[in-house]
């Protein structure tokens, strides 16, 4: 009975993995690596560190209250849940347009067809948006479980044979300085999506309570843990590899890199031109699936989150969730495609703005996060412990260093 209870906690934590595994690895962890070689290993493990708490608080809080994360911060006070919502509506349309034009791209590119990034961009989006107003959390759950296992699988396969092509992971030349104006601008959008913005905590959280509705059974903070052990540790194994395969194929090559969709595309010919043209389905099939994964759970997220946050916000609006999901989930798609019609040329600036945003607030989700799983409307029993405590404090005193370093490195322009 205790299997079969956890096997129905079992997706949340997975949806994590999707919503992470776009913008962070293919596009960050993989250019760290084309970039740098191996020597940013060690921010990619340190970050996934410092950030588990926070993520990890998100399904904690909601197993033991039976509460969503947003009422957490409800009970807070109401500029949590208002900074809440206004960040979110910052990032969603760009974040959105950008992970769906890429995974647009990277279909034409699997299919072999000429790439009309606007038409396919919109069908892209079109499936996500039927998916979800069709099927809601149950296609959303059981086509990431598919599209993970497969991602998997694809990328595997691919760090084998860029293993076996380098003769190793060892690498010949000397990675360039990391620790100038340049380097560290790379840094704070590495480590901002690294492996996702805190706010997706919330989504954990909101995914956990549709998983409730869908299996009858709400997760104890045991299971809930070790939901979302599976999906975090898969998220920061994956994001090791990619940067990985960055390294060991591109890195020292003397191409020029691309950005965004253009470097995607990029990283599957020279894969094919390294390793041969029995490689391209596989590293084609492991990009669209990472782009696709979460531009999927990206137009369930950030609409839900910020359908779920108006709910409380208006209490004329309490019992119009579904109305008012099915409605974001529309208009932001509309907005994102529209992005991508009048400003494709801008989005890799839009990314990375977007990304410095998700860094530069991650210090204030992580307070407000740490807050509710200690405050006393948090059963005792349930608070975290000693060690989570200080894991909790090391990650914030970084997050907020790191983001003041950078402040005052932009303003002064040293």
């Amino acid at each position: 009975m205790k299997n079969k209870n956890l096997l129905k906690s079992i997706g949340p934590g997975i949806l994590l993995a999707g919503a992470a595994i776009g913008g962070s690895h293919l596009l960050a962890s993989t250019t760290a690596g084309a970039k740098y070689g191996f020597s940013l290993l060690w921010i990619v493990l340190l970050i996934n560190l410092l950030k588990y708490p926070f993520f990890e608080y998100g399904q904690r809080y909601t197993a033991a209250t039976g509460e969503t994360i947003l009422d957490g911060y409800q009970r807070l006070g109401r500029w949590e849940l208002l900074v809440f919502f206004l960040l979110t509506l910052l990032t969603a349309i760009a974040n959105i347009a950008g992970v769906s034009l890429i995974a647009g791209i990277l279909a034409a590119e699997l299919f072999g067809t000429a790439p009309h990034p606007f038409l396919w961009t919109a069908l892209v989006m079109g499936v996500c948006v039927t998916l979800m107003l069709a099927g809601k959390y149950k296609w959303l759950d059981r086509a990431m479980k598919i599209q993970i296992s497969l991602l998997a699988l694809a990328t595997v396969i691919a760090l084998a044979a860029a293993a076996r092509y380098n003769g190793g992971f060892v690498l010949s030349e000397a990675p360039p300085p990391v620790w100038n104006q340049t380097g560290i601008l790379f840094l704070i959008a590495l480590m901002g999506w690294m492996p996702a913005p805190i706010e997706l905590s919330a989504w954990t959280s909101l995914w956990m309570k549709e998983r409730t509705k869908e299996t009858g059974h709400a997760a104890t903070v045991r299971e809930a843990r070790v939901d979302f052990h599976i999906g975090y540790f898969t998220t920061a194994g994956l994001a090791v590899v990619f940067l990985s395969l960055g390294a060991l194929v591109m890195y020292g090559s003397g191409e020029t890199l691309e950005a965004g969709a253009g470097f995607a595309k990029q990283f599957i010919k020279l894969y094919t031109q390294a390793l041969g043209s029995w490689i391209r389905p596989v590293v084609a099939l492991a990009a669209f699936i990472t782009m696709f994964s979460t531009s999927l759970t990206c137009i369930d997220g950030y609409p839900r989150a910020l359908a779920a946050s108006l709910q409380r916000m208006v209490p004329a609006w309490r019992t119009r969730f579904n109305l008012l999901h099915s409605a974001t989930i529309v208009i932001i798609t509309l907005l994102a495609l529209a992005v991508v019609g009048c400003f494709d040329k801008s989005l890799k600036l839009m990314l990375n703005v977007a990304m410095i945003l998700s860094f530069l607030a991650a210090p204030v989700f992580a307070v407000i996060n740490y807050r509710i799983v200690t405050a006393d409307f948090m059963p005792a029993a349930d608070r975290p412990g000693k060690p989570m405590r200080i894991l909790s404090w090391a990650g914030i005193l970084f997050l907020a260093g790191f983001s003041l370093f950078f402040i005052v490195s932009r303003v002064t322009g040293n």
